[in-house]
């Protein structure tokens, strides 16, 4: 293969990266475990893994070998990784009040999936998923604070 072949998946690579760090961004301004740097590599390498399991199946070097990849096992296993990086946001931000970083950590598994999303070259989807995740993340959020503080406790 080519080597200019290789670099034909750099820029939805790229793109997922973009896209992720607009959410990452977002985090970073709450000041939440991981934030822009870390929701740009989830996506990006989430957007990587897939295109490169494209460029692996079209690749006439492996043709007849009786090589075998099943995108949507590459899918669980982005998935189960990003697991392990949520799992970590969870308790790193956990020190006796409560369990937090559950937000951040969906929102590590959003860019995941949006950056599998541009892997199978959905861009435009991968492209409205950014904006309903950060709508979730930062009109909702308004919502939440117009609501009263005693909205959720039981009656007296």
């Amino acid at each position: 293969m080519d080597w200019i072949e290789e670099l034909r998946i750099l820029p939805g690579v790229l793109y997922a990266m973009a896209l992720g760090g607009a959410i990452g961004f977002e985090r970073e301004l709450k000041d939440r475990p991981a934030g822009f740097r870390t929701h740009m590599l989830v996506a990006g390498t989430a957007a990587l893994l897939l295109g490169l399991s494209r460029m692996v199946l079209e690749d006439g070097h492996y043709a007849g070998r009786g090589l075998q990849i099943d995108p949507l096992r590459l899918v669980e296993a982005v998935v189960a990784g990003i697991s392990f990086i949520g799992a970590g946001t969870i308790f790193a931000r956990r020190g006796g009040r409560g369990v937090e970083g559950i937000t951040t950590a969906a929102s590590l598994l959003a860019v995941a999936a949006i950056g599998i999303t541009v892997g199978f070259r959905y861009h435009l989807l991968a492209a409205a998923i950014t904006v309903l995740t950060l709508a979730v993340l930062t009109v909702l959020r308004w919502f939440e604070s117009r609501k009263p503080a005693d909205a959720g406790a039981p009656p007296k």
